[in-house]
């Protein structure tokens, strides 16, 4: 992708990408009027003459429709494209769901293998809340444990990880929103990363811990614990509890070591965060290479943001296993344009103002770089935000486009891995998942490399190909599964990451 000032993408396309900021006047390649204006790196010049009304392409695919002619050598952005109501008449369903050749050279990672079957990539011990009035009881007990050294005894355990949150009450009982939030904190208190659970209610809020835990077997290890401040007698008396159920649990989750396992048994999240216009031309697109290779070995990788394939969804379903499964996909795209309209918004809310000024005009491209991330793979099944992901391969799970929010459903679904691409450059981190970031152009990756985990900016400045990045990234994703830090994990995050969706009424 070396040698040129711009970049065009497919040959239908009539806009190309700036690959550097460029000055008025220059003459670009394939361009036949020289620059109107200065134009920044990632955003869009018109190749061909765009009559008013007339679609823009990018990749092939409708990103918009001209507000005004626009001329061969202009800035496309904001000011001259805008976008129609959407289209669902090219619906097409399990059309190109072509099977990739498995790879049958299987490779391994080390991981913590658990009672039910799952293979964690880290072994946190969480103190999971139930509602937000107990959130401060259990960062006083995990604080309370990291001044009295607790963990010292217990070496194999990578730490304890509060899970607190601002829902959980003042909510409806029985509704979607009960039920997202139900299924989130039963992920939690079962995930593979965790080595135990200590469950920590207030004891009158909506979301009862004894709802949570009642007549169903949560953990086969055996290693959750469950307390309400109301029933203990207050906040003192729970806090020293607390230190005495995690001695027990400590104990449970110190006896498990990483031992070999496939690495089919890695489900990866994949998130998209402060993009920009190089996202769908590197980091997605080496993202969904590296996916392709992970389902190749048995793996499964999940796609979500539904708000963010609005425009793309036609894509994911011709590549649907099944009719059924494609349906299921619009089913929800149906759901987030009626929730958007009567909560007061609409589905081209996105790009952001970054996203903007990092090149990207309406929701349509945005959608269309950002389902990159899930290479070529059939599309096996899609599911609510936080369900159980119970199928291999490369899936979909509903989520809004806000990063802790989308990741925090991923996580209760069974991500043992999270990978995040950023162009504007994104800070974070999920604990208790890592998350591998990728940086979609080299000048960003400068700034904030020590943020940055990988630079996929070198396929535009350096011709690395798309499947270079992408066998490098699944060597990455391998150690860190086994154990190799990420930058957000040498630097701490993941203590305010934790972001249920909270839908419905707060009452």
């Amino acid at each position: 992708m070396t040698g040129s000032d711009v970049l065009k993408l497919r040959a239908e396309d009539n806009v190309v990408i700036a690959l550097r900021a460029l000055p008025a006047g220059s003459v670009l390649e394939g361009v036949p009027e020289p620059l109107a204006a200065p134009v920044t790196q990632g955003h869009k010049i018109a190749c061909k003459p765009i009559a008013e009304g007339q679609d823009v392409l990018r990749y092939g695919q409708i990103i918009g429709q001209a507000k005004t002619r626009i001329n061969p050598g202009e800035h496309v952005h904001t000011h001259n494209l805008g976008m129609d109501s959407h289209s669902l008449q090219d619906y097409e369903f399990a059309t190109q769901n072509a099977q990739l050749v498995p790879i049958e050279d299987q490779r391994t990672f080390q991981g913590y293998h658990r009672a039910d079957g799952k293979v964690g990539t880290r072994n946190y011990v969480g103190i999971l809340t139930s509602v937000n009035c107990s959130g401060s009881v259990a960062r006083f007990i995990a604080e309370a444990a990291e001044k009295n050294g607790l963990l010292d005894a217990f070496p194999n355990v990578d730490g304890i990880v509060p899970i607190v949150h601002g829902t959980g009450c003042g909510m409806s009982g029985e509704n979607e929103g009960y039920a997202a939030l139900f299924r989130t904190l039963s992920g939690y208190a079962q995930h593979p990363n965790f080595g135990g659970i200590l469950l920590i209610g207030l004891g009158c809020e909506v979301m009862q811990v004894a709802d949570l835990v009642g007549g169903r077997p949560i953990r086969a290890d055996g290693a959750l614990r469950y307390m309400t401040i109301q029933h203990v007698g207050g906040t003192r008396k729970t806090i020293e509890k607390g230190l005495e159920e995690l001695c027990g649990i400590l104990e449970i989750a110190n006896g498990v070591t990483r031992q070999p396992a496939p690495i089919s048994e890695i489900t990866v999240g994949m998130q998209c965060g402060g993009s920009d216009g190089y996202s769908g031309i590197t980091a997605n697109p080496a993202l969904g290479y590296a996916s392709d290779l992970l389902v190749r070995h048995g793996g499964t990788t999940i796609l979500s943001e539904t708000s963010e394939v609005y425009g793309a969804e036609h894509l994911l379903t011709r590549r649907a296993e099944t009719a059924e499964v494609g349906e299921k996909l619009i089913e929800r795209i149906h759901w987030w344009e009626d929730y958007t309209a009567r909560n007061g918004g609409e589905m081209d809310n996105n790009p952001s103002p970054g996203n903007k000024r990092g090149g990207l005009t309406t929701i349509l491209e945005k959608s269309l770089g950002a389902v990159a991330k899930g290479g070529t793979a059939p599309l096996t099944d899609v599911y609510q935000f936080a369900e159980l992901i119970d199928k291999k391969g490369f899936v979909f799970m509903d989520s809004p486009g806000f990063d802790p929010c989308s990741v925090t459903g991923q996580v209760a679904s069974g991500a043992n891995l999270i990978i995040f691409t950023t162009g504007r450059g994104s800070v974070s981190g999920y604990k208790p998942t890592p998350c591998i970031k990728l940086a979609t152009n080299s000048e960003m990756y400068g700034r904030m490399s020590d943020d940055m985990d990988l630079n996929c900016g070198d396929i535009v400045t350096d011709g690395v190909s798309i499947e270079a990045k992408g066998e490098e990234l699944l060597e990455l994703i391998i150690r860190v599964a086994s154990g190799e830090e990420t930058k957000s994990e040498e630097l701490g995050f993941g203590g305010a990451e934790f972001v249920p969706w909270q839908i419905g009424a707060v009452m």
